[in-house]
């Protein structure tokens, strides 16, 4: 029996369930009337299937609650190591902290969030939905929600870039849209792993990677998307570093801090 229901899966695809949702449960949460609901939704499987897109289309933005939390230690970092932006070789390791410490608030942040669980489900899963159109619709609003998404992205990695003085090398013809795919592949792999395996989300390794000027604690996670940053990343040579420039700099972050509730 298991081998012959593993065939199957093996062949299908394993599909998105919904069973474990009460239809009469949301209609009593959601205080809405019988008759109402069953106007829109004379059937409760065209209600599941809207639900399917409705996850799919708002589980990106609900999943990057934690966007907020990540500026804010990205700041910090910045502003309490803001005397690191003096010389190269500083600016290089204060590249590297933020990688370290930043990689590791996102990937904590993904693998506690149910939002995210949905989303990784949802992309695993959707090519088995039975019906063409409903999966059609949902490949296109998983595709739309990744999109936003990467953009987000790449627009913090663009920021955070400019803010320490480091452009993308010109001779990978890349954009800050391919770091931020690589980057989310990196952290949606470790967090599918480390569900089944919680080491990968504890285990540290001491040392100073990549030619950082300290020994530190790195998580896995941060170690591949320092990589990554390092290989597409360098010092800008436009861009003349004086005591000008820090200032702007610090009074930027600064500001933008004081400017959020």
């Amino acid at each position: 029996m298991l081998e012959a229901a593993a065939a199957m899966v093996n062949h299908a695809g394993l599909t998105v369930g919904l069973e474990h949702i009460s239809y009469e449960d949301v209609i009593r949460d959601a205080r809405v009337s019988r008759s109402t609901v069953y106007r829109r939704w004379p059937y409760k499987d065209l209600f599941f299937s809207d639900l399917l897109k409705e996850l799919a289309r708002a589980t990106t933005p609900a999943a990057i609650a934690g966007e907020e939390a990540a500026g804010a230690l990205v700041r910090r970092v910045l502003l309490d190591h803001a005397d690191w932006l003096s010389t190269a070789e500083l600016r290089y390791n204060l590249l590297l902290e933020l990688m370290r410490r930043g990689s590791l608030h996102d990937f904590e942040t993904m693998l506690g969030s149910t939002e995210w669980r949905t989303y990784l489900a949802l992309h695993a899963t959707f090519l088995s939905v039975a019906d063409d159109e409903l999966r059609a619709d949902l490949q296109a609003a998983l595709a739309q929600s990744e999109r936003d998404f990467i953009r987000r992205i790449a627009a913090s990695w663009e920021r955070l870039s400019g803010l320490i003085g480091y452009r993308l090398r010109p001779e990978l013809d890349a954009t800050f849209e391919t770091v931020a795919s690589l980057a989310s592949a990196d952290l949606r792999g470790h967090v599918l792993m480390a569900l089944a395996n919680a080491d990968i989300g504890t285990r540290r390794i001491r040392g100073r990677p990549f030619g950082a000027a300290q020994a530190a604690d790195w998580s896995p996670p941060a170690l591949a998307i320092a990589a990554i940053a390092i290989a597409f990343f360098e010092p800008d040579p436009m861009v003349t570093w004086d005591d000008e420039r820090i200032a702007a700099v610090r009074q930027a972050l600064e500001s933008e801090g004081s400017a959020r509730p």
